[in-house]
């Protein structure tokens, strides 16, 4: 009787320690999901920024012109 109950007892501390070491790689698994996840998006932004960065300057280079082009234009 006693070795029954030591062994469901140690049988009990394993599926303890499994549960416990399963939820850790869970969560070791979440972490390095969501790194990725926020490299992404940080390289997405930069992206972006770059992208808004040039149209501006584009856009701002084409206004500067602007004057040259109207005192060479002949109707």
């Amino acid at each position: 009787m006693f070795k029954l109950l030591n062994m469901k007892l140690l049988l009990a501390i394993l599926a303890t320690l499994a549960v416990l070491a399963s939820a850790a790689i869970y969560q070791r698994h979440e972490a390095a999901k969501a790194e990725a996840a926020a490299e992404r998006q940080k390289q997405y932004d930069d992206a972006f920024r770059k992208r808004v960065e040039e149209d501006k300057r584009k856009h701002s280079s084409a206004a500067g012109n602007e004057s040259k082009t109207w005192n060479t234009y002949i109707p």
